[in-house]
């Protein structure tokens, strides 16, 4: 009886042909995964099982995705809708940012130039008295606006 449920058994799996990667010809009833294997033709009267390597590796686990089953028509009206949503939100929020990036580009040139530019530059002090740049403040206050043109004009 035992002899019989083991011929049964084999009679019953899969066989596949594939090409290992030294060029041979080989055969089992599992291939290796990463090649291309062929199903073997099986005894008529039983039915041919899914070959182990096409399973979803999610799906093996027996874990289930979220967008495993279908979207109604509406639910997937809904979700393109949210989605077209978002992305016009991201849209105009980097609209926005380029916008504001450019305007601080602008300002750290106008500065820059104007720091450049000769002319005597005032200052307001910690008391809230205006006093004239010396010489040291406006070449540290040129390194500074170099920075913020490096940094807002990329």
């Amino acid at each position: 009886m035992l002899f019989a449920l083991a011929v049964a058994t084999t009679a019953a799996a899969q066989a596949y042909k594939w090409v290992d990667k030294d060029g041979k010809v080989r055969y089992g009833d599992v291939p290796p995964p990463g090649v291309k294997a062929t199903p073997m033709r099986r005894p008529s009267g039983t039915a041919a099982p899914a070959p182990e390597a096409s399973v979803d590796p999610a799906k093996k686990d027996g874990a289930a995705k979220k967008d495993d089953k279908p979207l109604s028509p509406e639910a997937a009206f809904r979700k393109r809708q949210q989605e077209r949503e978002d992305a016009e939100k991201k849209a105009q929020k980097d609209a926005a940012d380029a916008a504001a990036k450019r305007q601080n580009c602008d300002n750290a040139q106008m500065n820059l130039r104007t720091l450049q530019s000769g002319q005597r530059v005032t200052v307001t002090d910690a008391s809230g008295e205006r006093a004239y740049m010396d010489d040291a403040q406006r070449e540290q206050a040129i390194a500074r606006a170099q920075a913020s043109v490096s940094q807002w004009c990329r």
